[in-house]
Formats: C-alpha cells, sequence, structure tokens
C-alpha cells in the first residue's frame, strides 16, 4: 500500500458490529484487533482509527437488564492503556446512534490512557436526512462544552483535543453525494462546513462558524439584499435542531423512526425488535430505567458528579429525562410542564415553526440564485408534511397509551 500510496494514512475499523466479524471471532479482544493493524502501520507513520460502535444487536426486548447504552463503555474501557500509539478509539458522541438528542457518552470520560476521537454524523441519518432544514452545530457545540467530570472541568473539547494535541480529534460520517447541492438540501451544507471549522479547532463558537458559511456562501456580491438574506437564514437555522427535537421523539427517548430507511415516524417500530428497545411506552408511563438503583445502571458509567445528576428523575435534565427513567405520564418536569403535556406541547409547537421557517423562506424569493431557492422550498414543503405527520403520530400514540387529553383542546385523532 505504502508503495503505492506513500501518504496513504491508515484504517478506520468497523468489527464485531451489527454482525460484522471482528477480533471476538478469534476469541480476542479490540485491543488484540487494532495492534495487529497498528503494528503493521507504525514503521510508515500509519494510524488505525478503531471504532467503538460494538453492541449486541440480538436483544431481547422482554429483557430490561439488556442495555445497548451500555455496550461500548463494558467492552473498551477495560482495555484503556493497551492499545498502541497510533491507535484512535472512535467513539461516538452519544451511547447509541446519532440520535437527536442522547446523553454524551461516558467512554469520553473513561479511557485516559488512550487516543480518543470523537465521532459526530453529519449526514443527517436520525435528523431529517438533509429533507429537513437540521443545523447540528449547536448540537455539537453542546456535546464538545460538556464537562463530564463536573462544571468548570475538562471538556469533552479538551479530551478530542488531547494533552499536547495527540488527541484523536473529531471525526464524521459525512453527507455529500452527486447531487448538484452535495448534500441534497443546500443548507444541509452548514453542517459539513461547521463539522470541517470544529475539526481544525473543536473551540470554536458554532454559531459564528454558521455565520462564515452564510457569508461564504451567500456574499453580499451575489444577493439582493444581503443583510435580509443573512437575518432570515439565521431565523431559519439558528434553533432548526431544537424544532426538529419538537416534532420527533420527546425527552430522549429517539429512535421513533422506520426501521431500515430511518426517515419519518413509526413509534413502535424498533421497539420489539432484536436492536434494542428504546421508550417502555405503557399505559402507565414511558421511558427506559437506566439507573443504578433500579435500572439497567448506565447512570453510573458517568464520572461521579454527573452519575449522581441522571441517578433521580428530580435531577436528570428534563431533555434527557426519558433516556434516564421510566416515568408517569403526570410527571412535573423542571419547566412544570407534565410529560404528556410537553409532549403535546412540544409537537404543536414544532410544525408552527417549520410552517414559520417555510414562510421566512418565501420571503427570500428574487433575493438569491432561483435553483438553489427552488430546492429549498421544495424541501420546506416536504418538511412541513413530515412535521405534520410526526406530530399526529406521536400524539396520537401518547394520548391513546396515556387516556390524558391535551390541556389546550387541541385535535388529537
Amino acid at each position: 500500500m505504502y508503495e503505492r500510496i506513500p501518504d496513504f494514512g491508515g484504517y478506520v475499523v468497523k468489527a464485531d458490529s451489527e454482525g460484522q466479524p471482528g477480533p471476538f471471532t478469534y476469541g480476542r479482544d479490540h485491543a488484540d484487533g487494532a495492534n495487529l493493524l497498528a503494528e503493521a502501520l507504525a514503521p510508515h507513520g500509519g494510524v488505525v482509527h478503531w471504532r467503538a460502535f460494538v453492541y449486541n444487536h440480538h436483544q431481547d426486548w422482554r429483557d430490561r437488564s439488556t442495555d445497548r447504552a451500555r455496550a461500548a463503555y463494558d467492552h473498551f474501557t477495560p482495555l484503556d492503556g493497551r492499545f498502541r500509539a497510533n491507535v484512535v478509539v472512535q467513539v461516538k458522541f452519544g451511547p447509541v446512534d446519532f440520535q437527536t438528542r442522547e446523553p454524551v457518552s461516558p467512554v469520553l470520560a473513561a479511557m485516559p490512557a488512550t487516543r480518543l476521537a470523537l465521532e459526530l454524523q453529519v449526514t443527517q441519518e436520525y435528523t431529517g436526512q438533509q429533507r429537513h432544514v437540521c443545523h447540528l452545530g449547536s448540537w455539537w457545540g453542546e456535546v464538545l462544552r460538556f464537562a463530564p467530570w463536573g462544571p468548570g472541568g475538562r471538556t469533552i473539547a479538551d479530551v478530542a483535543i488531547g494533552e499536547a494535541g495527540a488527541g484523536g480529534g473529531l471525526v464524521a460520517v459525512a453527507n455529500t453525494g452527486d447531487d448538484p447541492f452535495w448534500t441534497g438540501h443546500p443548507l444541509a451544507q452548514a453542517n459539513l462546513y461547521t463539522f470541517g471549522r470544529l475539526a481544525w479547532d473543536p473551540r470554536l463558537d458554532p454559531t459564528a462558524v454558521l455565520d462564515e458559511w452564510m457569508m461564504l456562501t451567500f456574499p453580499p456580491s451575489a444577493t439582493a439584499e444581503p443583510e435580509l438574506v443573512r437575518r432570515t437564514l439565521h431565523e431559519i437555522m439558528d434553533d432548526s435542531w431544537r424544532t426538529y427535537e419538537r416534532y420527533t421523539a420527546p425527552l430522549g427517548v429517539g429512535f421513533m423512526v422506520h426501521p431500515g430507511d430511518h426517515y419519518g415516524p413509526d413509534v413502535d417500530g424498533y421497539e420489539y425488535s432484536r436492536w434494542g428497545t428504546y421508550h417502555f411506552a405503557d399505559r402507565d408511563g414511558v421511558g427506559v430505567d437506566r439507573s443504578r438503583a433500579s435500572g439497567t445502571g448506565f447512570a453510573g458509567q458517568y464520572p461521579p458528579y454527573w452519575a449522581q445528576v441522571y441517578e433521580s428523575p428530580r435531577t436528570c435534565p428534563d431533555e434527557l429525562l426519558l433516556f434516564f427513567h421510566h416515568v408517569p405520564y403526570s410527571h412535573v418536569l423542571h419547566s412544570g410542564s407534565t410529560v404528556i403535556q410537553h409532549i403535546y406541547d412540544t409537537h404543536f409547537a414544532g410544525v408552527e415553526e417549520v410552517e414559520a421557517m417555510r414562510r421566512r423562506w418565501r420571503t427570500l424569493n428574487g433575493m438569491i440564485d432561483p435553483a438553489v431557492y427552488e430546492r429549498v422550498a421544495e424541501r420546506l414543503d416536504e418538511q412541513v408534511r413530515c412535521a405534520i405527520e410526526w406530530r399526529d403520530q406521536i400524539n396520537t400514540y401518547f394520548f391513546r397509551k396515556s387516556g390524558v387529553p391535551d390541556a389546550r383542546g387541541r385535535r388529537i385523532y
């Protein structure tokens, strides 16, 4: 390989994951597998990026002790210190799979003697697939600023950078293709640009990076009213990730998508499958108990500060409540709303926000390149349609499960 490509960087490896073979096939562990390749690459300066995305995908949905979220920590943290210097263990930002909202993976705080890379997902597999406006910079910013050892301590950005710059950095699953707009949705290009800038400097402000992208993509010389265009784009994009969260899976449960293509709502699509169980909704409540006291124990994989915060519904942040706890629909959030009313309110609000995005975009007709305008307009029509579908399916599902009507009397089917 190096005779043909002298500056060949190395390999990215996915092993023992989702039915693929790997070191486990040969009675070995992941340090053995990564080091085997790393030893061969070392004389040439090559690097092995070894993905930590390893879990049992033949789970029994009836067994509530099984928890896919635990898997990477359970498999990899016992190996800390055994990986060669030219191995980077590549860890997804959350413990499951690029969901719209997850806690930061505890693995990123549990392997101090290993080079770790933070893995993001630029392609919007679970966040609208470039058919929805969903700027992910603000989400990535939250992840990078997260301090696993407690407020004021080292952050995930510090872990990625490492001591003297020797960390594993940032990596991403990208979203470019042969579409004239590269990413299908012209505004989704901002996610690719933002990742690139954060990869060079994880401490950058993602909002400032978005502003850079706007100025480069819609320069004053190419638009009829540059300040109006820029202001409108900020109104559409700045909060678009949270808008997407509002009309899709609530409070951190994730995975309420069609199996296979992962687009559009299917509340129980994965719930009784081998891939894992994500919400355990019944007539009494919803959520996964990941506490140490009564659940899978996942909360205990964090350093003490966050382990304590996540352990109790009283202290767990609202946006992650159902990721960590199974609670009644009447449970009152820190916001003052009940869980069931929060579900109704956010799903109605999410649709209204997408409809407002579309109205704002229409004000730019004639001010920017017609091909760009038409493609975004077409995608926003689809986003409105899909957001309504999400709203009606999620609200109807939980109304029928809980039997609790919307306090505001809005139409739920």
